[in-house]
């Protein structure tokens, strides 16, 4: 169990992506239907009340996988190079 999610993260239960097969967020691939899921679970989380909280959470617990406040795992990666100052890790 991940206690970082579980702790206090009632925003979870605002998502709009409760709504949606939970399959589109985590697509298994990058091409063909990963794609096409990648870009509908993005689409969902636009208009999410709760999409920077969403964000944060995953930045901060390091998730490597899925659509996560309207943000692929590649473009999570980035995020943390840029916020992590150069020479640390």
């Amino acid at each position: 169990m991940n206690r970082l999610y579980h702790e206090s993260e009632d925003w979870v239960e605002q998502g709009n992506c409760r709504s949606y097969d939970p399959e589109i967020f985590f697509p298994v691939s990058t091409t063909g239907i990963g794609r096409a899921d990648t870009e509908q679970a993005v689409a969902v989380c636009r208009s999410c009340t709760v999409r920077q909280e969403c964000l944060r959470w995953a930045l901060r617990a390091g998730e490597a996988h899925g659509v996560w406040g309207g943000t692929t795992p590649e473009q999570r990666r980035y995020m943390r190079r840029e916020l992590v100052p150069a020479g640390r890790s």
